[in-house]
């Protein structure tokens, strides 16, 4: 097998492997107001906060959270 076909098998691979990964791995759980979910973390860890600490808008689940006392606090 030649490197420039071992390479572009291994980026088919990879193209593969990156399509079936979820797209993210926060997710919205339920809470008793529905206009504001908290976020699941890929850590198993649900956000601390029901709303951005900064702007009082829902979560997103695209913005990594920071950790405060070993409490994920999710933002906007």
């Amino acid at each position: 097998m030649s490197a420039r076909t071992l390479a572009a098998a291994l980026f088919v691979a990879c193209a593969v492997a990156l399509a079936a990964a979820p797209a993210h791995a926060q997710r919205y759980v339920a809470t008793a107001d529905t206009s504001r979910p908290k976020l699941r973390f890929a850590d198993s860890l649900t956000s601390a906060n029901d709303r951005c600490v900064v702007t009082h808008n829902k979560l997103n689940p695209q913005i990594h959270p920071l950790y405060v006392n070993g409490q994920p606090v999710g933002f906007c």
